[in-house]
């Protein structure tokens, strides 16, 4: 029996409204090159991946512009009005192509700086029901309320065992199509593809990554960005 096979899916649909500027954060400019085609050339560049799925908007007037536009390895496919809308567009275009038991990685088109060396961490111990890349959390964390009008600190959350997820985000093909219908059918958005797992019950598995993984969602980030991308 042939093993589970590794099947790419980057959401990329969204529109970025927080990076305030006059498109989606994606085809933002960094180092000379798109965004999207900076996370497009680590996850093509990884030898476990022979194809992926893209998920860009039914309308999307920026993606002829990318380096991978005519790129044959990628499969298109449309998004949805929600993140586990859009992953789940890409795994119903995975239909004839990827077997249940195959893996989906699904990692954010926005995090142009995952290193091989993480995905190789990530995709080397792989058990059921899956793993995320994760970063233990290092600050102090406060839960805020609102007091009139003003927010101010309800109390010190303990950090400990706290994790920041990040992605990619790799489940089997199956079961992840099973977890985000389940909660999609009850009514439940969930932000991440972990979180509709664990509506199943289940536990995947925290992996640790590098912290400079990071997601570009504000202006600054894209300087850091940079930074972390001239690093080795």
């Amino acid at each position: 029996m042939s093993s589970p096979r590794f099947w790419p899916i980057l959401p990329a649909a969204g529109v970025g409204s927080r990076m305030q500027a006059d498109r989606p954060k994606q085809y933002l400019p960094l180092q000379g090159r798109l965004l999207i085609d900076h996370t497009l050339q680590v996850m093509l560049s990884y030898p476990r991946f022979a194809q992926l799925v893209l998920v860009l908007s039914p309308a999307d007037p920026y993606w002829p512009s990318s380096d991978y536009a005519g790129d044959a390895r990628i499969i298109r496919a449309d998004g949805g009005s929600e993140r586990c809308h859009s992953v789940l567009n890409g795994l119903v275009a995975l239909d004839g192509l990827a077997a249940a038991d195959d893996w989906v990685v699904v990692h954010d088109v926005a995090r142009p700086c995952l290193r091989h060396s993480d995905l190789d961490k990530l995709l080397g111990n792989l058990a059921d029901p899956g793993a995320i890349l994760a970063s233990p959390v290092r600050d102090t964390m406060k839960r805020g309320r609102v007091d009139n009008g003003q927010v101010v600190i309800d109390h010190t959350v303990e950090r400990e065992q706290l994790w920041h997820a990040l992605t990619p985000q790799v489940f089997r093909f199956a079961q992840l199509r099973q977890a985000l219908q389940t909660c999609l059918a009850q009514g439940l958005t969930v932000t991440d593809e972990a979180s509709a797992l664990e509506q199943l019950g289940l536990t995947p598995q925290l992996v640790e990554g590098r912290a400079d993984n990071i997601k570009v969602t504000r202006p600054e980030d894209l300087a850091l960005a940079s930074l972390f991308l001239t690093q080795s």
